[in-house]
């Protein structure tokens, strides 16, 4: 997967807080495909945008 991280969060985010969800909604709002998905290697949630060349 080709992907370009935009920002991540670290996991521990208080119980209700989702910050890089929060993160991905306003680039997306702002026309970018932004995703959110989990690096388990460093207990972090990554904000992305995928490469469309790499589909």
């Amino acid at each position: 997967m080709g992907a370009m991280v935009l920002e991540r969060f670290p996991a521990g985010s208080p119980r209700g807080s989702w910050p890089a969800e929060e993160y991905a909604a306003k680039r997306r709002a702002e026309g970018e495909p932004a995703t959110v998905v989990m690096d388990l290697r460093t207990d972090a949630f990554l904000v992305v945008v995928r490469d469309p060349d790499e589909d």
